[in-house]
């Protein structure tokens, strides 16, 4: 049996959160959930989390794995609050301490905080193979936007995080600490050489112009044939020179800060302090 697929859409950030779900065992893997965040007020709620949640308890599944694609830089993960509530395996990929130790010297944390990935309780290796009930899954290393990006492959669908978005929108950028579009190339078409027929969902989507309906679905032989950024017949320094000079436009995210201080925790808030409030910390001028 080919697993069942729930999409969630958190408007906002315009971020897609994905529940696969083995209808042999109702075992599911809930991939990149959102923790809302209100920028202005400073204030955290979970109403797309318990989205997720009330889904997950209608449908009588059990949490086996909570999955993150890479640190996002863009919205809050509510991983760990959803793990509280539902249990399961909180994973990432292995390279997360590499990211970990960047981010820290750059928020300027303190020495206790471990940079070692162990906020998390599994860090996949490149070509790890699991499972989520009966579905065989694997995860593939798929570098570029950040150090630490994971693709999970279960069966003939690829949750491919930011390393693609839809054909007519393109690419992740690759001008954060750690980013390089050269490795984004090799790691896209690592994608490309699946079969045509594998199915992609995104973790954005920003709308390309000229479409007016948000999508999270395509596949292989879509991005191979179509991708604005990278379709056959664009070669690796014709890529980076086009992703280079493309990400030197870019804003830096809105939620950059706030999402890597609570992401790089597994989701987790910081420790309330002595007057019992949390605080997030804003770096001047390192961006």
């Amino acid at each position: 049996m080919s697993a069942t697929i729930q999409h969630f859409f958190e408007p906002i950030t315009s971020t897609y959160s994905y529940v696969v779900t083995d209808p042999a065992t109702r075992r599911c893997a809930i991939v990149d959930p959102v923790l809302d965040y209100d920028a202005a007020a400073g204030r955290i709620s979970r109403a797309s989390a318990r989205c997720i949640l009330d889904y997950v308890r209608e449908q009588g599944l059990s949490v086996e794995w909570l999955l993150e694609t890479h640190l996002h830089a863009d919205h809050l993960s509510a991983a760990s609050w959803l793990k509280g509530e539902l249990g399961g395996r909180l994973a990432i990929g292995s390279n997360i301490a590499q990211v970990q130790r960047t981010f820290a010297g750059l928020l300027n944390l303190e020495e206790s905080f471990p940079c070692d990935g162990s906020q998390f309780d599994h860090l996949f290796e490149d070509g790890e193979l699991f499972s989520i009930g009966t579905l065989a899954a694997q995860a593939i290393h798929t570098p570029g936007h950040t150090p630490a990006c994971m693709t999970y492959l279960v069966g003939d669908m690829a949750f491919v995080g930011d390393t693609l978005f839809m054909p007519d929108y393109g690419t992740a950028r690759c001008d954060f600490p750690g980013g390089d579009a050269r490795q984004l190339y090799r790691s896209i078409q690592r994608l490309f050489a699946l079969p045509g027929g594998t199915r992609l969902f995104m973790c954005h989507d920003y709308l390309a112009p000229g479409r007016d309906e948000h999508q999270h679905e395509t596949t292989v032989a879509l991005e191979r044939q179509a991708n604005v950024h990278v379709h056959e017949g664009v070669g690796e320094d014709a890529f980076v020179s086009m992703r280079n000079e493309r990400d030197a436009t870019l804003h830096a995210p809105a939620l950059i800060w706030p999402s890597i201080q609570v992401n790089m925790r597994g989701g987790a808030l910081p420790e309330v302090e002595d007057n019992g409030v949390r605080y997030l910390r804003i770096p001047l001028d390192r961006m």
